[in-house]
């Protein structure tokens, strides 16, 4: 784990890759994951190996990059994407996300600087209600597997109390109409047991899309890091999709 200080967060990160490189791939956790998880480090690892210098990083507040939970909201999970590209000096650079990294890739793909984004069974809309449950307490309980992340860890998950504001700030975004003007190359990839969000939904957000753009099908569940498999060909397909649309 290294930091790397931008103009408003300090950000634990993982990297791979030549920092000279040209290009620059950014690997984004979904909600309340991190940089530490098996298919984000794979993620990164596979990048670099395609000539980016690949970089994925703790979003503000949660597991190694410091500060108080209530750092983690929309506003500044996108902040850093956009102060990470800066920081390194906004050079072509690649999204990659998963899940509500996905959704933050899309809000993101408006820097000038971004090339293409990939979109692992991103979340298209905004965040879930919290719970009644949640509501009276004032926050939300999270489990969250410790890392590497590549087994369901129930004996001894990582509990983060995310805030009520966590939603308040997500419902000023919306993620499908930046897609919908992103002329940029797009790779959409959903899971057949995906229960967060419907395949039709996908579907019906990737007609509504402009080219060039591809859409995926993946046999398995949100949770792609279980599987090995399902890794694998995550990678697999992006690899390709950066040879067709990335290609020097």
């Amino acid at each position: 784990m290294s930091e790397l200080i931008t103009t408003s967060f300090t950000l634990a990160t993982y990297s791979q890759g030549n920092p000279d490189e040209k290009r620059l791939a950014l690997v984004l956790p979904g909600r309340l994951d991190t940089k530490d998880y098996v298919h984000m480090k794979s993620a990164v690892d596979f990048l670099a190996t395609k000539g980016y210098f690949a970089v994925s990083f703790d979003p503000p507040g949660t597991w190694e990059s410091p500060g108080g939970i209530e750092l983690f909201t929309t506003t500044n999970y996108l902040k850093a994407v956009n102060e990470l590209i800066e920081y390194f000096g906004a050079r072509p650079t690649v999204l990659f996300g998963h899940s509500r990294g996905g959704t933050t890739a899309m809000l993101a793909s408006d820097n000038p600087a971004v090339i293409a984004i990939a979109m692992v069974m991103a979340t298209y809309g905004k965040p879930s209600s919290p719970t009644p449950e949640a509501i009276a307490a004032g926050f939300l309980l999270e489990p969250r597997d410790l890392p590497p992340g590549d087994r369901r860890d129930n004996d001894k998950p990582k509990t983060f109390r995310l805030p009520l504001n966590y939603f308040k700030d997500g419902k000023l975004f919306n993620p499908v109409a930046e897609l919908e003007h992103c002329t940029k190359p797009k790779l959409l990839i959903y899971g057949t047991k995906d229960k967060f969000t419907a395949i039709s939904k996908v579907k019906e957000v990737f007609q509504g899309i402009p080219n060039p753009k591809i859409l995926h099908e993946l046999h398995t569940d949100h949770d792609y890091r279980y599987s090995p498999e399902a890794i694998k060909e995550v990678n697999k397909i992006v690899g390709k999709f950066l040879n067709e649309f990335c290609s020097e």
